[in-house]
C-alpha cells in the first residue's frame, strides 16, 4: 500500500481506524453466537479463544509464505509477544468468558472505555502527551462506565460490580497494550506483517492447544455458532487488525484510538439483528455520555513528547 503524505496520511488513518473498529464491533455479538449462554451453552471460552487464534494464524503463515517475508529481527519480537499476549490470548478469553454472563449490549457500554484506556497506554508507551483537559476527560468517562457497571451488576442487592465487568475491564486494558505495541512497530513491519507474525508466533501454542478443547458434542453445535467462530477467527482476530494497526501508524495511536467511540453503536447495532438484542435508554444513554467525552477528548490539540 502506497503511503500517503501529510494531511491525507491522517484522514487515511482516521478513516482505517473506522475500518478497523467496525470489523471489531462485530466481535461482540459473534462471541455472544459462538459461546452462547450459561443456559444453552455452545462453545467453550477456551477453545473459542485459541481457536480463533489458531484460524489467525494458518491464514498468517499462508499470506507470510505468499509474500515472502522475512524474519522480524530480534528487536521486534518483545513487541510482538506482547500484542500476543494482549490480542491474541488475554482480551478474546476474558471476554468469551464475559460474555457467557452479560449481554452483548451490556459488554458494549462497558469497552466503550476502550479508546480512553488505549489512549492512555499510547502515552505511557509511544511518549504522545495530551493536554489536561483530555484526562480530565477521560476520568469523568470512567466515572460513567463504573456508574453503569454499579446500577447493571447481577447481584443479589443489585449494586456492586458483576464479574463479568471486571473480567470486562481488565479485556480492554489487555487489547489496549496489545495495540500499542502492535502500532510500534508496524512502521516498520507493516501493518499486515504484524499481525501476521503475532498470529503465526501463537500458532505453536494455540493450534495443538485448540485441538484438546476441541469440543465433544461438536456436531450439536449451532450452524451459526460455527459461522460466528470463522469471522471472529479470519477477520476480528486477523483481517480487521491490517486495517487498525495501519490506522494507529498513520493517523496517531493516541488520536485513532479515539474512533473506538464508535464502537458501542456499532456493536449495539448489530447485536440486534444478530442477537435480538434491542438496546434499551438505559444502555444507549450510559453509551451516549461515554462517546460524549471521548468525542470532547479527541478534539484537543495533543502536545509533543
Amino acid at each position: 500500500m502506497k503511503e500517503p503524505q501529510g494531511d491525507a496520511r491522517l484522514l487515511a488513518g482516521f478513516w482505517l481506524g473506522v475500518l478497523g473498529v467496525t470489523c471489531f464491533a462485530i466481535t461482540l455479538p459473534a462471541t455472544r453466537l459462538a459461546t452462547g449462554t450459561a443456559e444453552q451453552p455452545q462453545l467453550d471460552p477456551v477453545f473459542l479463544t485459541l481457536g480463533r487464534a489458531a484460524l489467525a494464524g494458518v491464514l498468517s503463515v499462508l499470506f507470510l509464505l505468499l509474500t515472502r517475508s522475512t524474519l522480524p529481527q530480534r528487536a521486534h519480537w518483545p513487541a510482538l509477544a506482547a500484542a500476543v499476549a494482549g490480542n491474541v490470548i488475554a482480551y478474546p478469553l476474558l471476554l468469551a468468558w464475559a460474555l457467557r454472563s452479560v449481554t452483548a449490549t451490556h459488554a458494549a457500554v462497558i469497552t466503550a472505555l476502550s479508546p480512553l484506556a488505549t489512549a492512555v497506554v499510547a502515552a505511557w508507551l509511544l511518549h504522545q502527551r495530551a493536554r489536561p483537559a483530555f484526562w480530565i476527560l477521560a476520568l469523568v468517562g470512567s466515572a460513567f462506565v463504573v456508574l453503569f457497571a454499579w446500577l447493571r451488576a447481577d447481584t443479589q442487592g443489585g449494586f456492586g460490580f458483576a464479574s463479568a465487568d471486571l473480567l470486562l475491564i481488565a479485556a480492554i486494558v489487555a487489547a489496549s497494550v496489545g495495540y500499542v505495541y502492535g502500532a510500534k512497530i508496524t512502521p516498520v513491519l507493516g501493518a499486515e506483517r504484524v499481525i501476521c507474525w503475532v498470529c503465526a508466533a501463537a500458532l505453536p501454542f494455540t493450534l495443538p492447544v485448540a485441538f484438546w478443547f476441541w469440543p465433544e458434542n461438536s456436531g450439536h453445535i449451532r450452524p451459526v455458532s460455527w459461522l460466528a467462530f470463522v469471522y471472529l477467527g479470519s477477520v476480528s482476530m486477523w483481517a480487521g487488525f491490517f486495517a487498525w494497526y495501519r490506522g494507529l501508524d498513520w493517523g496517531g495511536a493516541l488520536r485513532v484510538s479515539q474512533t473506538q467511540l464508535l464502537q458501542p453503536f456499532l456493536s449495539m447495532f448489530f447485536a440486534w439483528p444478530l442477537l435480538g438484542e434491542q438496546p434499551d435508554a438505559v444502555s444507549i444513554g450510559f453509551a451516549l455520555a461515554v462517546v460524549a467525552t471521548v468525542f470532547a477528548s479527541r478534539h484537543l490539540p495533543a502536545r509533543g513528547s
